[in-house]
C-alpha cells in the first residue's frame, strides 16, 4: 500500500465466478458497480506502533480529494473512496504497525495509465510504493482480492500476533474504518492461506467475496 509489500487493504470487492472448488462458498454477496481498478494509498510516512496514536483518527478527507484530482488530471475517472485502518506485522519491531489509508476506485484507465497515476501519487506523498489492483477475468488473473465482514481491527491484530506462519505469508491487512470488513489482496496462490486466516479470525468464509485481477506495488 505505501511502504510495505503486504496484503493491504484490500478494500471493496465484488463477487466473482470461476473460483476454485475450495473457494466456492465465497461467491455469494451483493452485486455493485465494479470499477476498472483500485488504488490504495496514504500520505503517512511515519511508522506507527501505538493503536491509540491520534494520527489514526485522521479521516484523510483532504488527501482523498487531492488523490481524486490526480486521477482525473491524468485522464481516468475517479470513483468512490473508502477509508481503511491497516494492521501490518513488523518482524524488525516484533509488533504490529498501524496505518490510515484510502482505497480509490478508478474507471476508464489502462494498465499503463494506472501505473502512471500510482507513480504520481507515490512521488507526491513520498511513499516507497503505492498498491494498485486491476480487475481481470479469473483465467487471466494472478492475484485475488478478498473481503470478509465481521472482523475488527483488534481481531486482525490478535490473529497476526498469534500465528507467525500466517503473518509471514500474509503480512497484514486492512479493515474498513466505518465498519468491520476485513480486506486482503494477495497472489492467487495464497487464497488457501487467506481462507485459513479468515477461520483463525473467527469469521465466516461463506460470507467472503473474492475477485480476481492483477496487483502491483508501484515503486518508480
Amino acid at each position: 500500500m505505501s511502504r510495505r509489500p503486504v496484503l493491504a487493504v484490500l478494500a471493496v470487492i465484488a463477487a466473482t465466478v470461476g473460483l476454485a472448488p475450495e473457494a466456492a462458498a465465497a461467491t455469494a454477496g451483493p452485486q455493485h458497480h465494479r470499477p476498472t481498478a483500485e488504488i490504495f494509498a496514504t500520505n503517512n510516512t511515519a511508522t506507527i506502533t501505538d493503536p491509540n496514536d491520534p494520527r489514526l483518527k485522521d479521516r484523510l478527507v483532504k488527501f482523498g480529494v487531492q488523490v481524486q484530482g490526480i486521477i482525473a488530471t491524468n485522464g481516468a475517472w475517479p470513483g468512490c473512496s473508502t477509508l481503511l485502518n491497516g494492521v501490518f506485522w513488523s518482524d524488525d519491531l516484533k509488533t504490529a504497525t498501524y496505518e490510515r489509508s484510502r482505497e480509490f476506485d478508478v474507471d476508464h484507465v489502462s494498465a499503463a495509465g494506472l501505473h502512471h497515476i500510482a507513480s504520481v501519487i507515490r512521488k507526491q506523498y513520498q511513499q516507497e510504493s503505492v498498491l494498485t489492483f486491476q480487475y481481470l477475468p479469473p483465467a487471466g488473473a494472478d492475484s485475488v482480492e478478498v473481503e470478509v465482514p465481521g472482523v475488527t481491527v483488534q481481531q486482525l491484530f490478535n490473529g497476526l500476533a498469534a500465528d507467525p506462519v500466517l503473518r509471514e505469508e500474509l503480512g497484514g491487512g486492512s479493515v474498513t474504518a466505518d465498519g468491520d470488513r476485513l480486506a486482503l489482496i494477495a497472489d492467487k496462490s495464497e487464497l488457501t492461506s487467506i481462507q485459513k486466516f479468515v477461520g483463525v479470525l473467527g469469521a465466516s468464509w461463506s460470507k467472503a467475496t473474492v475477485a480476481y485481477g492483477h496487483l502491483e506495488f508501484v515503486s518508480d
